[in-house]
């Protein structure tokens, strides 16, 4: 029985909870064993996840649980190596990951309030309860499983202060049958955000990456004696953003801090393997217009790619001052291997495929990706110009987040963040033809207030020489698997437009390995039809992660979808496969 008094308790003994957070869902389903292998060798007794609700619900009331959504699986694979488990479990996690973890098909909503007593929302959250919440409950300790923490929301307090919404949750989860100890999580650094994010029944807990003293101090007079101290989120390192530098923290110093905390409470380490943000999945914090990379390496102790690290060994010293442990063999065999420089074999325009690989849908006025049902990825917008009238401008009202204009299938103009209302003067003659708008979403928000405005494409509508054009094709582009294996290379190709290009891995040794899009601008990569994430040259990430089990014996398909920088055209564009990111 794992119990909450002025201690943990576990079968009535006392219990420091030394944890590192592994997401399921950002290490391929191959490598769950061989991460939490060397989560136990670095001396933790817990493992940490989220469920990312997005990630299972895909569309209303359709629910996906196998590969690396097979979250009993990941739970199993920690019992087995005698891990206790904290699940965070939605409805919001913030995690750097697209819109925190939320469902975009809520937005579809045109009045959705989010994280409140909303009832359409409550709603919403019991459904995916109704289902999510019987699936973890035979794997609660008091049932002989490992499961010995729950948490209720995430951060709220940054957020908001409706306990009403906050006690749902709590008699939801109740309700379908969970009955191990609640907590919350909050920063300490404002009597009112923290207390904002508690709720009777669970206990507060911190999330913080130095001064544990101070914190946990806060943390004490915020909630009173009597309870246990924990850091929730002991940030050991930090994410990246496109166009920023890449962050990093000395693991010098990560090891004291962590020392701080075990002398006072327990922790988590977060993270303990970051993993990856596979497909579309990298978030966006408030006031960042480029949004999250697609590595979530974290300058954890363990690398992307499952690698230890000096960090890795200095924090193990510090836990073994704390909790003695046996370290285990480990079982997989994970080699990396640099293969070298792939060169195109072929390649087709995004405007030769369109018909082929999309549908489009005909609107009045332009639809929201919401609207379409195109919850990531790209939209491309066609308008048709009257016979008897060239353009001379072009202006977007209410555009989001980035967009590619063509004028007659050739490249006018990007508008991005600030400028995306801008007025854009068009040199020609010609009358007739079309403008097509190509917008992208770069990741929604993931932390703040702004949640609920973040519906993508284009929301107003679009100016063309200074009045509103009405009438719009739209060709949803989430670019799934589907798509990506409609695209027919055989239909020609013009330079300067976005793009598909194909290259051919052949290899008997399928190894992990790192991808480095050569002349390339900004898109996103496929093997073997899986979206492994975005690249864009401004860095600081230049190479993304492969691993060996997307590969196969024999003939390797890898395709770049790239928006821009495509002029050159297909010669100067390669993929180098490199042995270290």
């Amino acid at each position: 029985m794992f119990e909450i008094k002025e201690g943990f308790l576990l079968n009535g003994e006392p219990f420091k909870i030394i944890s590192g957070a592994v997401h399921y869902f950002r290490t391929v389903p191959e490598y769950w064993r061989d991460r939490l292998e060397k989560l136990v060798n670095i001396g933790c007794n817990t493992v940490e996840t989220y469920i990312p609700w997005n990630f299972h619900e895909t569309n209303r009331g359709e629910f996906r649980w196998d590969g690396m959504r097979d979250v009993c699986r990941f739970i199993e694979t920690a019992a087995d190596l005698g891990l206790y488990m904290i699940i965070r479990p939605s409805p919001y996690i913030c995690s750097e990951w697209e819109f925190g973890g939320l469902p975009a098909w809520l937005l579809k909503d045109p009045k959705m309030r989010l994280r409140c007593s909303y009832k359409p929302y409550l709603d919403a959250v019991r459904s995916y309860y109704s289902v999510l919440m019987p699936k973890l409950a035979p794997y609660q300790e008091d049932r002989g499983g490992n499961i010995i923490l729950m948490q209720i929301e995430n951060e709220y307090g940054y957020y908001g202060n409706d306990t009403a919404y906050l006690e749902f949750l709590r008699d939801t989860m109740r309700e379908y049958g969970i009955t191990v100890p609640f907590v919350t999580s909050d920063g300490p650094w404002s009597e009112a955000v923290f207390r904002s994010g508690m709720v009777k029944d669970a206990l507060p807990t911190g999330n913080f990456g130095s001064a544990a003293a101070w914190q946990f101090g806060e943390m004490r007079r915020f909630m009173g004696e009597g309870k246990p101290l924990m850091c929730m989120e002991f940030w050991n390192g930090w994410f990246d953003a496109w166009g920023e530098e890449h962050h990093t923290t000395a693991p010098e110093k990560a090891a004291a801090e962590l020392d701080e905390i075990l002398k006072l409470g327990s922790v988590n380490l977060y993270m303990f393997e970051g993993g990856t943000n596979f497909g579309f999945t990298a978030g966006r914090n408030s006031g960042n217009k480029t949004a999250d990379v697609t590595s979530y390496e974290y300058d954890a102790p363990l690398t992307e790619d499952g690698r230890i690290t000096p960090k890795y060994k200095l924090c193990r010293d510090v836990i073994r001052k704390y909790r003695s442990f046996e370290e285990i063999p480990l079982t997989a065999r994970i080699e990396r291997r640099a293969y070298g420089t792939l060169d195109c074999t072929a390649r087709t325009d995004l405007f030769s495929v369109l018909d082929r690989i999309s549908a489009p849908v005909r609107s009045v006025t332009p639809l929201s990706f919401e609207e379409l049902d195109c919850y990531y990825g790209y939209v491309l917008y066609r308008i048709d110009i009257k016979p008897d009238e060239a353009v001379q401008t072009v202006m977007m009202e209410d555009a989001r987040d980035r967009v590619q204009c063509f004028r007659n299938e050739r490249y006018v103009f990007t508008a991005f963040g600030e400028n995306t209302g801008d007025k854009f003067e068009i040199e020609e003659t010609v009358p007739g033809g079309t403008v097509d708008l190509l917008a992208e979403n770069i990741g929604r928000e993931n932390f703040g207030t702004g949640l609920e405005d973040q519906r993508k494409g284009i929301l107003g509508g679009v100016r063309i020489n200074d009045h509103r054009y009405f009438g719009y094709s739209m060709y949803p582009l989430p670019l799934d698997e589907k798509q990506i294996s409609s695209v027919d290379y055989d239909s020609g190709c013009i330079d300067g437009v976005p793009a598909f290009y194909k290259f051919t891995l052949e290899t008997d040794e399928p190894a992990d390995t790192f991808a480095e899009a050569v002349g390339f601008g900004k898109g996103v990569i496929f093997v073997n039809g899986f979206n492994i994430g975005r690249f864009w040259e401004i860095g600081p990430q230049k190479r993304l992660y492969i691993p060996a089990p997307l590969l196969r014996c024999g003939t390797n398909e890898i395709v770049v979808f790239e928006t821009d920088g495509a002029a050159e055209g297909s010669e100067t564009k390669r993929i180098v496969l490199c042995d270290l990111p």
